[in-house]
């Protein structure tokens, strides 16, 4: 094959894969939020800023929720800027610690008078634990924010029609729990599992699907929604630090930016007409198809009942 050959067959893959997998629906939605408020974890960076300011330019009340104060404090000033929304500020949060979580939803509820939408977006990988000993992307990525929601239900049922939206991943499709490791070692992949950075990311977000499937069961009938959602695959911390005028290529040929990576969100928060598929899972702005695990309603309830018990509830 010659060289314009090859050229012409990378050129066609690329294609293929960007129609397939990589091009982006954006949220049509029109609807404006003033009055409303919003919490978004996770939004001092990433996915999680872009929705914040997507949230502000419309008109919300949005709360970073986030661990660092400086940077925090740095996107509120980049958000209240870009959107002219000064009602944009900054709560702390360190879903690492479920003390802090506590904290954080005191406050909130002191201060607070709405909640209208709760956009689970912060999410951790690699190694360590949380502050009661629990493995980080388990602790952080489901149980910080399985207690974070239950503890602002009320608020939410009080603000309906209001929705709740979990970030997971496709990923999800590698995850599996397994309970009877997650009491004796407070995590739910084993040290000596191979590849284990990717099996606890993809689990953690199995239970972020199987979270959203029992929460809905459990908010039926209070007009209070709630969907997970594949952002795609966006470009992050871990692919910035990527070196290279080849890193630098596949980098942009075949991540999102954040601002495109917000767009599922921003459709489960603002489309009409999403209640009937509370509990359900969308990628691509579209209503997709989880894993058979994701859609195991005894496994989402056994994962509840568990998770209840870790965080004392």
């Amino acid at each position: 094959m010659s060289l314009l050959g090859y050229i012409a067959a990378a050129v066609g893959f690329y294609v293929f894969i960007y129609y397939t997998f990589l091009r982006r629906t954006r949220c049509k939605s029109l609807v404006k939020l003033y009055g409303k408020t919003a919490i978004v974890t996770g939004s001092n960076t990433g996915i999680g800023k872009a929705t914040a300011l997507a949230l502000a330019k419309r008109g919300a009340r949005v709360i970073l929720a986030c661990r660092s104060r400086g940077r925090a404090d740095a996107a509120v000033y980049d958000i209240r800027r870009e959107s002219g929304n000064q009602q944009v500020l900054f709560m702390a949060l360190d879903l690492s610690s479920l003390q802090s979580v506590r904290d954080f939803v005191q406050t909130f509820l002191k201060t607070e008078p709405r909640l209208d939408f709760l956009i689970n977006n912060a999410g951790v990988t690699g190694e360590g634990r949380t502050r009661e000993g629990f493995g980080l992307e388990f602790g952080v990525n489901h149980l910080g924010h399985f207690l974070l929601t239950l503890l602002l239900l009320d608020r939410l049922k009080q603000c309906a029609p209001s929705r709740i939206v979990t970030l997971a991943s496709i990923a999800h499709y590698g995850g599996h729990i397994d309970f009877s490791l997650l009491d004796q070692t407070k995590d739910v992949v084993t040290q000596r599992k191979l590849l284990k950075r990717f099996w606890d990311y993809s689990t953690s977000k199995l239970c972020n699907m199987l979270f959203t499937r029992e929460l809905a069961n459990r908010l039926e009938g209070t007009n209070v929604s709630c969907f997970s959602v594949h952002p795609g695959l966006v470009r992050t911390k871990l692919t910035r630090t990527m070196s290279g005028l080849l890193a630098a290529v596949l980098s942009k040929l075949f991540f999102l930016e954040p601002e495109e990576g917000a767009q599922t969100t921003l459709h489960c928060v603002l489309q009409e007409g999403l209640e009937p598929f509370s509990g359900r899972y969308f990628s691509n702005c579209t209503l997709a198809q989880g894993s058979a695990k994701s859609r195991d309603d005894a496994l989402a309830k056994k994962l509840w009942e568990v998770s209840e018990r870790l965080v004392g509830i």
